[in-house]
């Protein structure tokens, strides 16, 4: 019989990586509540027209896309923000704005699986529907700063652009939308050299075509200098200098909030999704060259399927990812400290008090495992040792007869008899 194996690209947590992952998810939820962020869940599968509408050409490719039974084309989702987008333009039309949607889960894209990517990731999504002000886009990200702090991500930095720098000089140029689609996904996988290639076929002006490698080049960290190096270049194309004079008012919201994010502006980043209409953002850390979250601004998207005109900004972040980066750093990425207790009878006739005493500890918050293995004690206490328990809760005869357990701490090897209506007490106290 051959031997099953997890699908390619998928993964299994054990349990000590769905704790990480949950605590990372944990983190994600916390700061969602901080910055009035409601949490909504949205269906996995999705219909592939929805999915597909603005999802960019390498998006579309890699979605796992099939019939369902009733012959409709459907497919799991490759990102969250078009599950959100069709929720605001449907059911949530009338709410007041702005909205602040949270949503977390897994994402599915075909993707050739290495290092950090995987076909099954995890996600938390952030939505700010409804404001076109530079504040909301300053808002995105720093709460994308909060969320790599809190989870304990070290050296984290941002790459920051417009796409409407780009947008503007292409549609001033009247470049094919689908043409300057293409010349964005292959900007975004930096090959900046096709993508001028591409653009030369489409018999565009060499003043652009040279404008374009200019600006790829252009990258800094004096964000403000280098946004004016940029309006520089591109002063003959209005919307352009447009874009820029937004990024510059993010730019400068972000540093008067006193908020510290190592951003770097660059010219000619680009990201593949094709709904983005503003400012866009990507995380990442040194040594690993995928990002760990990345958004921006998108006005039209809601329109499209079906809403009112309603601006956006919205980003999502890599859980596993997240994970990942720490265990690369050696900061492993702890949750919160948590007592865990083991109860073990010494002998089977007490089974029955041992469960009394471990449903007692439940229902007063501390997590109890009953030992139903029938182990002699010592292996016993070896097992709950190696799976790196808090506490035995012994339930011994004598101790019982006077309305007792012993408690032993299996890191300190000290032990005590507590009285069992105070034993949740004595463990709440104790570490």
């Amino acid at each position: 019989m051959s031997e099953f194996k997890p699908v390619r690209g998928m993964r299994d947590f054990l349990p000590e990586q769905a704790e990480m992952l949950r605590s990372v998810e944990g983190k994600a939820r916390r700061v969602a509540e901080l910055y009035g962020y409601k949490e909504i869940v949205t269906p996995v599968v999705e219909p592939y027209d929805l999915l597909s509408a603005k999802a960019g050409e390498e998006v579309k490719s890699r979605m796992f896309l099939f019939k369902d039974l009733g012959g409709r084309d459907v497919a799991l989702r490759p990102e969250f923000t078009a599950s959100v987008a069709r929720l605001v333009a449907t059911t949530l039309r009338n709410e007041p704005k702005p909205l602040r949607l949270f949503c977390v889960g897994s994402i599915y894209r075909y993707d050739e699986p290495q290092r950090g990517r995987y076909r099954e990731f995890w996600q938390s999504n952030y939505e700010l529907m409804g404001s076109n002000r530079p504040e909301a886009d300053a808002e995105v990200l720093m709460l994308s700063d909060a969320l790599m702090h809190q989870a304990g991500l070290k050296k984290h930095a941002f790459k920051i652009g417009h796409i409407g720098v780009l947008r503007g000089i292409l549609s001033q140029e009247r470049v094919d939308e689908k043409i300057q689609n293409a010349v964005m996904q292959l900007m975004d996988k930096k090959q900046y050299d096709d993508a001028v290639a591409l653009l030369e076929k489409s018999e565009i002006p060499r003043r652009c075509t040279s404008l374009i490698q200019k600006l790829v080049v252009i990258r800094g960290t004096s964000v403000l200098e280098v946004a004016d190096r940029i309006k520089t270049l591109v002063e003959d194309y209005e919307q352009s200098v447009e874009a820029v004079e937004n990024l510059k008012e993010v730019l400068g919201l972000v540093s008067e909030s006193g908020c510290k994010i190592d951003l770097t502006v660059e010219a000619g980043f680009a990201r593949g999704l094709e709904y983005y209409t503003g400012m866009i953002f990507e995380i990442n850390i040194p040594d690993l060259d995928i990002a760990f979250g990345g958004g921006g601004r998108y006005n039209r998207l809601i329109e499209l399927y079906g809403g009112e005109p309603t601006p956006a900004v919205g980003v999502a972040h890599g859980l596993d990812r997240i994970m990942l980066g720490l265990e690369m750093h050696k900061t492993p990425e702890r949750s919160e400290e948590r007592k865990t207790v083991m109860v073990i009878p010494t002998k089977d006739e007490l089974s029955g008090q041992a469960l009394r005493v471990a449903q007692l500890l439940r229902m007063a918050g501390i997590p109890a495992e009953l030992e139903i293995m029938r182990r002699r004690m010592v292996k016993a206490l070896e097992v709950a040792d190696k799976r790196k328990t808090t506490f035995a809760v012994i339930v011994g005869e004598k101790e019982l007869g006077e309305g007792a357990v012993v408690i032993r701490n299996l890191s300190r090897r000290e032990q005590d008899t507590i009285r069992i209506e105070r034993m949740a007490e004595y463990l709440k106290c104790h570490t």
